[in-house]
């Protein structure tokens, strides 16, 4: 499948410690936002927005609720060190949207789903093509010397 909309603003980087999102575990504390922000706006998020259209079982209807509730502007990105990686923290509707009537649009468990998934998906992708095409830093971790060897 695809979706044919355009790509929104990259969002802001807010200084956030990654830790205390529930689905992130980052070591250290230099997580470089500028940077990835700036690599975002020079075309990262395009390209990477371009590939995840293209396919993305998230459709019109499901974009559309999505951008109406700011959750793109939500996204965040950070460089994880001691990985050597792009990490992100995807925004998502909650458990209690029905409660919460959050969107006239929203009405069925599967169309939360659909976003949810949708922006995880886009998350990762927007780590990939960062991480692919973008960033020409080297991780300045360096792992102690006592650890083994497993290539033996």
């Amino acid at each position: 499948m695809s979706l044919d909309v355009d790509p929104p603003e990259p969002p802001e980087l807010a200084a956030v410690d990654p830790n205390e999102y529930e689905d992130a575990e980052v070591a250290g504390g230099e997580y470089r936002r500028d940077d990835l922000e700036a690599l975002l706006r020079e075309g990262a998020w395009e390209d990477a927005f371009s590939e995840w259209t293209a396919g993305t079982d998230m459709d019109e209807a499901d974009w559309a609720i999505a951008v109406d509730l700011g959750l793109v502007s939500r996204f965040d990105f950070f460089w994880d060190d001691f990985a050597d990686r792009v990490g992100y923290h995807a925004p998502g509707l909650p458990e209690d949207w029905k409660e919460r009537d959050l969107h006239p649009d929203l009405d069925s468990w599967g169309t939360v789903s659909a976003i949810n998934a949708g922006l995880t998906e886009l998350g990762q992708i927007v780590c990939e093509t960062l991480k692919r095409e973008y960033i020409d830093w080297e991780a300045d971790f360096d792992a102690p010397d006592d650890l083994p060897d497993f290539d033996e």
